[in-house]
């Protein structure tokens, strides 16, 4: 699986939709340009994940690959991922600024990181305060709340690793202290349509 991923990723760094500093570090519309994203979501043991979750009528809505190099290391504050890519915006009630949608949507949302390399805390690794995404859709005073309330999760996780999260999950990453690939796609799912007129900037069936 991770083989597949890792022939993608090669066949598309340095093309387009990839925004840079200094090295490529983010691929957007990741599955439009590497269709093969979607054979993992197929393996019994990947849908193991999802299904108890989502069903088994699921769909992807997004992909996205990033990358951490000596010259493309960054660090992500603790937050949410409200925001959602539509296909063009419309006045639609619930849906706020940015097209961000009701609570109900998210939390009916799932995304999948298949690590490419190993990650750990030395190089950037994913953070997550456990149960944030019960929570809700949080101000950043709550965000600071619960941050400074909850340990934080490192999610140490090896080549070929698997992390399920919620986009309602506090979650953030430190800049990598060693000079080493932590190359990560990034896949949002769901098992739900958007109210008409919305529709989903990206659906791919599986």
């Amino acid at each position: 699986m991770v083989f597949r991923l890792l022939a993608a990723v090669a066949k598309l760094e340095g093309g387009a939709g990839v925004r840079r500093r200094g090295d490529v570090y983010a691929v957007r519309n990741f599955i439009e340009q590497a269709p093969e994203v979607l054979e993992p979501l197929k393996v019994p043991l990947v849908r193991s994940l999802v299904e108890p979750i989502l069903g088994s009528r699921f769909f992807a809505v997004g992909g996205t690959l990033f990358d951490k190099t000596a010259r493309a290391n960054w660090k992500v504050a603790w937050h949410q991922d409200l925001s959602i890519a539509v296909r063009r915006r419309a006045d639609v009630s619930g849906f706020g600024p940015h097209v961000q949608p009701p609570v109900g949507v998210l939390e009916n949302m799932l995304a999948l990181r298949f690590h490419l390399d190993d990650s750990g805390q030395d190089n950037g690794a994913l953070r997550v305060i456990p149960g944030s995404h019960r929570l809700g859709r949080l101000s950043a005073e709550a965000i600071a709340r619960s941050t400074a309330a909850t340990p934080a999760k490192v999610c140490a996780v090896p080549a070929g690793g698997i992390v399920a999260m919620r986009p309602l999950c506090l979650h953030a990453s430190s800049s990598a202290k060693r000079a080493t690939n932590r190359r990560v796609v990034h896949v949002v799912l769901t098992a739900h349509d958007l109210p008409r007129p919305l529709e989903w900037h990206e659906s791919y069936r599986v």
